[in-house]
């Protein structure tokens, strides 16, 4: 009797729901009030079934899009941000009714201490922060982007079809971007002065495009000799994917993506040769060494550009052509932004200004002559690479910790795949080692980590990581008790 009672209340409520949801959008003509019924539903099936419901958020990741109030002084992305806010609340009412939700194993791993003593270090540089009001919306965005990116596969990565599964269910909207924007940009002839209308408001922009589908890209590779036995119709189909995403990477138009996938393809061979180890140490020495080269009796200025004869360029060789003479617009910003990124941080050199404070207090001390068409900076864009933005906004220890970090994730990608017997586990783990090696080299040339589609092909593969080294030392551990029981026997 109770349960048909309650039956009748929750179908009273939602067909209410749903006529309330019908008469507002006929008032109001507002095409959000038509979204109602579907968060009803979603917030009906985190009860229900919250692994369902980090699923279909995983799959709207993709084709999620900004939406702009207040005349751009606003923003939200849809559908995913809500999702998250609602995640992170589900997760804090859970931590907080018991703390050992998450497995100690967890708390122990290296590179979750790491990312635990950058989020400390994160809330020490809001504290200090100049910028206060804009640092804590920096916090609480970082909160949800490691509860659901970070923390929450955990619980979701347990077995082979959860990695496959998650493959699929980033594969197929981002796969649908790469051909909607394609096709707009065929309709302007693929000019690259264009690239960026393309977008179609699906990404940001094209930097934020190239580096989303350029660290998918290494997952493909892999992909490619776990479909051996599939049938000739799964690798063809699988050989097309893999030419879409070439085709939207080259015609993203961006430098970084195309480093990023030959510096992924040396991580991988490394992996495989035990040598990773020495890869970041000779990449940090070598940025060390031109940094000592250029500062001392201010020997950068000799490479400053022309301002007449620096522009944006209309076709991609030209841009690349401009690139290796010093008259490429975008990469000579990207010298005037970190001159003042590295002459800001010693005025802070411990907390820095603040997370989201750059764009505030960078413009004094710039230097003039390395000025472009675009240093009006009307985007309020920063630094253009991830070590100089930690440095200004969070100081010294968190670009630290963010340069151990890589190296610790390369290193601890190694020892999982050589351990592991598991041929799937061994290609997934170089995979993912390669994804962050993509990521790595975009974000050298900006700061995405932040943003919910980077953060995503980010922090779930560190997860993931996370996950399979404590799977490949309990593989580890059988091997030895069963080959100990073959000697004894």
């Amino acid at each position: 009797m109770l349960a048909a009672i309650k039956n009748n209340w929750f179908h009273a409520a939602a067909f209410l729901l749903l006529f309330a949801t019908v008469i507002l959008f006929s008032y109001t003509g507002n095409y959000f009030i038509l979204v109602v019924p579907f968060a009803f539903l979603y917030a009906l099936m985190l009860g229900v079934n919250w692994k369902m419901a980090w699923w279909i958020f995983l799959f709207t990741i993709p084709a999620s899009v900004q939406i702009n109030f207040s005349g751009d002084t606003m923003a939200i992305t849809l559908p995913d941000e809500p999702m998250m806010w609602v995640f992170l609340l589900l997760f804090m009412l859970v931590w907080a009714r018991n703390p050992t939700t998450i497995p100690k194993w967890w708390w122990k791993d290296s590179l979750v201490l790491v990312i635990v003593l950058q989020f400390i270090w994160t809330i020490i540089a809001v504290i200090f922060s100049k910028v206060l009001f804009f640092s804590i919306k920096f916090l609480i965005a970082k909160c949800w982007l490691m509860v659901c990116f970070f923390i929450l596969p955990i619980w979701i990565f347990t077995e082979k079809k959860d990695y496959i599964k998650g493959f699929f269910l980033l594969l197929v909207p981002m796969l649908i971007t790469i051909i909607v924007i394609l096709i707009h940009h065929y309709y302007l002839n693929f000019k690259f002065d264009k690239v960026q209308k393309a977008m179609s408001g699906l990404y940001y922009n094209h930097v934020d495009y190239s580096t989303v589908i350029s660290m998918f890209f290494p997952l493909l590779l892999i992909a490619w000799p776990l479909t051996r036995g599939k049938g000739i119709l799964v690798r063809l189909l699988l050989l097309l994917i893999i030419l879409i995403f070439i085709a939207g990477i080259f015609f993203s138009f961006a430098r970084a993506a195309v480093v990023g996938i030959v510096f992924a393809i040396v991580i991988g061979l490394a992996m495989r040769m035990k040598i990773v180890n020495v890869i970041m140490p000779i990449f940090y020495a070598l940025i060390i060494a031109l940094v000592c080269y250029m500062v001392p009796n201010n020997k950068y200025l000799e490479f400053r550009p022309d301002y007449n004869n620096t522009y944006m360029h209309k076709n991609f060789a030209d841009h690349i052509i401009s690139t290796f003479k010093g008259k490429d617009m975008s990469s000579m910003e990207r010298i005037y932004r970190w001159i003042a990124a590295v002459r800001m941080s010693q005025d802070r050199p411990i907390t820095g200004y603040g997370p989201h404070a750059f764009y505030y207090f960078y413009k004094p001390y710039t230097v003039t002559s390395f000025q472009t068409y675009v240093s009006r900076n009307n985007e309020h864009s920063t630094t253009h690479n991830y070590f100089l933005y930690m440095l200004v906004e969070q100081g010294w220890p968190a670009m630290l910790l963010y340069a151990l970090l890589i190296y610790m994730i390369f290193s601890k990608a190694q020892r999982i795949y050589h351990r592991f017997r598991d041929r799937f586990y061994r290609l997934v783990t170089i995979g993912l080692a390669m994804t962050i090696a993509v990521g790595f080299i975009n974000n050298f040339f900006s700061e995405l980590i932040e943003t919910h589609k980077v953060a995503a092909l980010f922090f779930i593969p560190l997860a993931m990581l996370v996950m399979l080294d404590k799977k490949s030392k309990e593989e580890e551990e059988e091997y030895k008790q069963i080959e100990g029981a073959s000697a004894r026997s």
